[in-house]
């Protein structure tokens, strides 16, 4: 069947699904298939929970009319949402980078909301599943759609552009992440880079932090851009105050104050400030989207019991953002500090080294009541004052012991070292 015939039966459900556990009434079913899964076996779990098509590559699963077989399901639903997109022809805004996609996500949505009808990504359903779903969600009667993305591999960007077709895009940053994919940091660049490569060959614009060098390199002479920084010769002046513990920043004479720490939290806000600028959103409505930002999701959330302040930032690490968290909780004022960092997952043969240079700066800057846990941690070589653990459990009963008082702690790890179980002993 055509693409263009599926998007007529498309448009007639109520939306889209791939996960029988959470079906809607008269909803289109994309029988995907994982390393451990087959969603072809539950076609009529999915026709009982209420689903109106289902679209399956096994003809096995082919049970009724309302079948609509196809040679792969997620391509299927890759060129349906790339259909989509260009029927309903909305404004789209991707962005990427190593670090701080979702939070730029968020503050881009909440400062254009406040003008404008505005749908982003979900969470960070930022693949080439996610992806599909975002612009599949998306309606006509949009002003703009916001799409995150995320790559773990060269070429991924490059693929998820020809599906979204951004008409804006921009990178937060390019930082150690993911290296088990990319191979080094120029990998990194190389692969974000794709974002630039896709605006610069259709002529779209990109947003462009003048601040990061690494940013001006990578997009060249191309001159389709919009700049922010601190410079009074950007197309947006977004200038950097203070950072204790919150970021705030001066913008068109105006203070705005957010609820996110860390300066490396600088260009996550500023480009929302870039991107409202240049879209016309009051400088008052600006000023609102950001200062009532609240991140969550264990995204640098700030969580005052008594006397102790606990930054959690317990849903990601890599060694760019693991290092920018030390140097923030180094430079904030308090009578104790405390350290619980958790591995950093995806970076292959350089874990040993990006983990003993953590190990390193956290020697050279703190004295004690710091906490490593995992495996990789438990192998760096330390001297007296850092305590390693090599798992959550091993840790678990002095936490039960431990009085904190007066402190500031730093909670950071991978996702899957799930750190965020510490406050619940603390």
């Amino acid at each position: 069947m055509k693409i263009a015939d599926i998007y007529q039966k498309f448009n007639s459900c109520s939306s889209i699904s791939t996960d029988t556990r959470k079906l809607h009434q008269d909803c289109m079913y994309f029988a995907l298939k994982g390393d451990n899964f087959d969603g072809n076996k539950f076609v009529q779990k999915a026709f009982d929970g209420g689903a109106k098509y289902c679209v399956i590559d096994d003809i096995t699963a082919n049970i009724n009319a309302n079948c609509i077989l196809v040679e792969d399901v997620l391509t299927t639903l890759q060129d349906l949402a790339t259909h989509h997109r260009n029927t309903i022809k909305i404004p789209i805004i991707s962005l990427t980078g190593s670090n701080g996609k979702t939070t730029t996500k968020e503050l881009i949505n909440a400062v254009l909301s406040t003008t404008f009808k505005v749908k982003a990504t979900k969470g960070n359903l930022n693949n080439h599943i996610g992806v599909p779903l975002t612009l599949l969600s998306f309606t006509k009667d949009l002003d703009f759609g916001i799409v995150e993305m995320g790559a773990n591999h060269k070429n991924e960007i490059k693929f998820l552009c020809s599906i979204a077709q951004p008409d804006y895009g921009l990178i937060t940053n390019f930082g150690k992440a993911h290296l088990e994919g990319f191979g080094s940091i120029e990998g990194v660049i190389k692969a974000k880079s794709e974002l630039y490569d896709f605006l610069k060959q259709n002529n779209k614009i990109a947003f462009i932090n003048n601040n990061d060098e690494k940013q001006v390199q990578q997009i060249g002479n191309y001159n389709n851009i919009i700049t922010f920084g601190s410079d009074l010769n950007n197309n947006c002046v977004v200038t950097f105050k203070n950072a204790n513990p919150y970021v705030s920043l001066n913008y068109n004479n105006t203070l705005i104050e957010s609820q996110l720490i860390g300066d490396y939290n600088y260009g996550n806000i500023a480009v929302a400030v870039a991107i409202g600028n240049y879209f016309k959103v009051s400088t008052e409505c600006i000023k609102e989207a950001i200062e009532n930002y609240q991140p969550d999701n264990n995204r640098s959330e700030i969580i005052e019991k008594e006397s102790t302040k606990i930054i959690l930032d317990a849903y990601n690490a890599n060694p760019t953002s693991m290092l920018a968290a030390l140097k923030n909780i180094k430079q904030l004022q308090a009578e104790n500090k405390y350290l619980f960092l958790g591995d950093m997952f995806e970076l292959g043969s350089e874990a040993e080294k990006e983990h003993q240079s953590i190990v390193d700066f956290i020697e050279a800057n703190f004295k004690n009541n710091v906490y490593l846990i995992g495996k990789n941690f438990y192998k760096t070589t330390s001297k007296e004052g850092i305590q390693k653990f090599s798992s959550f459990e091993d840790l678990k009963p002095l936490l039960q012991d431990l009085q904190l008082k007066n402190s500031t702690v730093l909670i950071k790890g991978s996702r899957g070292m799930a750190l965020e179980r510490i406050l619940e002993l603390l």
